[in-house]
């Protein structure tokens, strides 16, 4: 069995929008990779699939790749495209 760690994740424009929330907290197994937090996310919101490759990930304010574990505390960022103006 493995052990739960807690994380904030930090959401942004279309995220965001489709949560309706800037932050959620999440349950998931230890050592579990940031990329497999975008899969919760996008099962939950399917509409955000069309975001999945553009997505860029950080932890902690620090960008990370796909494969970098959270830790329990971790502050998570998903990071869309954003468009400016």
């Amino acid at each position: 069995m493995s052990d739960l760690v807690t994380i904030t994740i930090k959401l942004f424009a279309a995220y965001q929008e489709a949560y309706g929330t800037s932050e959620l907290t999440l349950e998931v197994p230890s050592a579990t990779p940031v990329a497999q937090v975008l899969d919760h996310c996008i099962q939950a919101h399917p509409e955000l699939e069309q975001w999945r490759s553009l997505t860029r990930f950080g932890i902690n304010f620090q960008f990370v790749t796909p494969e970098t574990p959270v830790n329990n505390g971790d502050e998570v960022v998903l990071i869309p495209p954003v468009s400016g103006g």
